[in-house]
């Protein structure tokens, strides 16, 4: 199984952490590991957790910012314990598994998991499409981020076996997660300029809008509608992407 899937952990403190992450990716056939920021890394200890995976561990990409780890995919799956106060859309490890099968037939496809003891950040959580949350005891609801990551693996591999080839109905990939940005950025200023938004007072509306649009998974097609509607309605609010055109 040679699938567009990348494992994204974003500031690990425990470099075993990381090994262990890797081990449990190859077991179940990923080899894409991007590392954001990592507290101690590369680590002996990390080598030795991998037992085996060490070549994924050689290719791992280390990113500065999650934005550059996410750059290049298209479906983004933060892996969250809990919800937050405005819901994002959430999913099992089941459903999980048959969206990235379906989304990598078109593109490259992240799963984010966040620190060991608090997670994603709302505003990393903001970058992505989906939740993915692991049914756990109540009780006692702590999972380790390499068991987590093994877990949401497994359910992928499953997918891959049984329903990776389902048609998927789409007729454009899905847009980048640095396209995605860029509409949101252009969206914020065209309902500025019309007067929608209050910038001194935005409350909640863009957190919504985002999610609205992260749960509809546009593509490339529908990105460049969207964005030509918002030029057309509020004139001037492209930004330029320095060579003197306007992003539409």
């Amino acid at each position: 199984m040679n699938l567009p899937v990348r494992v994204v952990l974003v500031e690990t403190s425990h470099p075993g952490n990381i090994g262990a992450a890797a081990r449990a990716m190859k077991t179940m056939g990923l080899t894409q590991l991007a590392l954001v920021k990592p507290r101690h890394y590369p680590s002996a200890e990390a080598s030795a957790r991998a037992s085996g995976a060490a070549d994924l561990l050689a290719r791992a990409r280390v990113c500065a910012t999650l934005p550059e780890a996410l750059d290049g995919c298209g479906l983004v799956i933060g892996a969250s314990a809990r919800q937050r106060a405005l819901p994002w859309p959430l999913i099992a490890p089941r459903e999980c598994g048959r969206r990235v099968i379906e989304a990598a037939s078109r593109g490259e496809v992240a799963l984010v998991f966040g620190r060991e003891q608090s997670g994603l950040t709302n505003e990393e959580l903001q970058r992505c499409n989906l939740l993915v949350q692991i049914p756990a005891n109540p009780e006692y609801s702590s999972l380790n981020l390499a068991m987590a990551v093994q877990v949401i693996a497994y359910e992928i591999r499953v997918a891959a076996g049984g329903e990776a080839g389902l048609p998927v109905g789409r007729e454009a990939p899905l847009a980048r997660a640095e396209e995605l940005e860029l509409f949101f950025e252009h969206l914020q200023r065209a309902l500025t300029r019309v007067g929608f938004l209050n910038p001194q007072n935005p409350r909640q509306l863009m957190l919504r809008l985002r999610r609205l649009f992260n749960r509809a998974e546009l593509d490339d097609n529908e990105i460049a509608i969207m964005r030509g509607i918002l030029s057309a309605l509020a004139p001037g609010s492209a930004r330029s992407d320095g060579s003197g055109r306007e992003q539409d």
